[in-house]
């Protein structure tokens, strides 16, 4: 069952908008990561659904994160169908988030009072999501679609509100770039976690580097 409602969780994005992203086999890693991530400020953590058994990771990661780290919301992403989103939300995930949209999901969740952020591409895929009770989409593929689709927005859906995953660098160039198109918040996956880093652990670096990111988007 979810610790943070669905309302909240929406306030605690606005407030760190920045979302990581991540997967690892490997439990001790991804304590390390999230623990890091934490430590520099996120309260909002997506752990992929992408590997085999990623669901015991992650309910390692949410009994670990009801004790130790008061106000995080973990979600579960890369959810494609209902069934998935089900049994992570029996784990305990906040929110749930998906590459692509589904009423199934949308209905589960609201059924749940869990936010649910599915991937959209178009101005068609945003609106039906926002008929299905969504608040934050996310946009994805990033790198494809350019923050020239999040500016586009304002006009024919100015009430629409935006999470970019894909394409965003954690450097002051790419995050003014999003934001300063309109975007409410991003999620960052690879670009936080670099492989060299992880393979030695070095879970100090990836909070510099979180740290850095949470302090550049505060001051945009």
């Amino acid at each position: 069952m979810a610790r943070i409602s669905r309302l909240a969780l929406y306030q605690t994005i606005r407030q760190v908008p920045l979302v990581p992203v991540f997967y690892h086999p490997d439990d001790e890693i991804c304590l390390g990561v999230v623990s890091a991530c934490y430590k520099a400020g996120v309260r909002a953590f997506e752990f992929t659904n992408r590997g085999d058994f990623a669901h015991e990771r992650f309910a390692n990661l949410s009994r670990v994160c009801s004790r130790e780290f008061p106000g995080l919301a973990l979600g579960a992403g890369t959810v494609l169908d209902a069934p998935t989103a089900g049994l992570y939300l029996q784990l305990g995930a906040d929110f749930i988030v998906g590459p692509t949209f589904s009423e199934e999901i949308a209905r589960l969740c609201n059924r749940r009072k869990v936010a649910y952020m599915p991937g959209c591409a178009t101005l068609t895929e945003i609106t039906t999501a926002h008929e299905w009770g969504v608040e934050i989409v996310k946009v994805f593929p990033g790198e494809v679609l350019g923050p020239n689709f999040i500016r586009s927005l304002s006009g024919p859906l100015p009430f629409a509100t935006a999470m970019v995953t894909g394409g965003v660098e954690p450097n002051q160039e790419s995050l003014s770039k999003w934001f300063g198109a309109g975007a409410v918040a991003v999620g960052m996956g690879s670009q936080l976690f670099p492989k060299d880093v992880l393979a030695n652990r070095a879970f100090d670096k990836i909070e510099a580097t979180v740290s850095d990111v949470v302090r550049i988007i505060a001051g945009l």
